[in-house]
Parts: structure tokens; C-alpha cells; sequence
């Protein structure tokens, strides 16, 4: 078996500077094996480190994230087969939620399993997404 721990370059454009967290909490962005490319949580950070201002923000920036780690391995958010969102006051943020969701994610569908918790890493985060995407078979 092959793994290949995919690297997010420095600067970015959609990373910019928190790709040193990847370094610091000693994790990929995401690996692939087996086919599969295991995308580590993604939260809402915009580029310069600073967290959205709504869940919606957050999570439109946490799916930008997710879909930049994609397009580094060729792939797109219609690969995606098995998603896991955690979030913060989840009944008071599933709108802002579901309005980015729904704006950025098109059939067809992963599997998506929705989680509400009481805090993350950082305070001022609403929600975090992992994800695993299948490579074509002929990958």
C-alpha cells in the first residue's frame, strides 16, 4: 500500500497563512490511500488566519479549503463520498450552514453525517468539515 500525504504549498491563495498549522498540530492536510483521499477537519479561517464572521462565512471558507485540497489532487467536490461536519450552537448556525451547503455542493451527494459540539479548537469557530473523496477507478 501507498500512502502520499498531500502538501498544501506556502502562501496559497485560499490557505495563505495557516498552512503552518498543518506543521504545528503535526498533521496532513489530507492523505491518500487506497483510492481514497482523507481530508483532515477544515475550519473557517480566511487566508490572513482570521476566522469568519458567520457560520455561513465559516463554512463557505471551510468547503473553499476542502475543494482547494481537491483540485491539488485533481479532483472536485463531486467526489466527495463521506463528509462530517461538527458544529458549534448547532441549531442556531444549521441556516447559515445548510445556505452554504446548498450553494456549493451539487448532486451528486456524499454521504453527510451533521454533529453539533460544544466548542472547537478555537473559540471563535462555528464548524469544522472532514471529508473523504474517491479517486476514478482508474486512479
Amino acid at each position: 500500500m501507498t500512502v502520499h500525504a498531500v502538501e498544501v504549498p506556502e502562501n496559497n491563495p485560499i490557505f495563505g497563512q495557516t498552512t503552518s498549522a498543518f506543521a504545528r498540530f503535526g498533521h496532513a492536510p489530507a492523505v491518500r490511500a487506497y483510492g481514497l483521499l482523507f481530508i483532515a477537519g477544515q475550519i473557517g479561517r480566511r487566508p490572513d488566519g482570521t476566522a469568519g464572521g458567520t457560520a455561513e462565512e465559516q463554512t463557505e471558507l471551510a468547503l473553499r479549503r476542502i475543494e482547494e485540497i481537491l483540485r491539488l489532487e485533481n479532483l472536485d467536490l463531486t467526489d466527495l463520498v463521506d463528509v462530517t461536519s461538527y458544529h458549534v450552537d448547532i441549531r442556531e448556525n444549521m441556516p447559515g450552514f445548510l445556505a452554504a451547503k446548498q450553494r456549493l455542493v451539487t448532486a451528486p451527494y456524499p454521504a453527510w453525517s451533521i454533529i453539533g459540539v460544544s466548542g472547537l479548537a478555537s473559540t471563535e469557530l462555528l464548524v469544522e468539515i472532514q471529508a473523504t473523496a474517491a479517486y476514478p477507478d482508474n486512479a
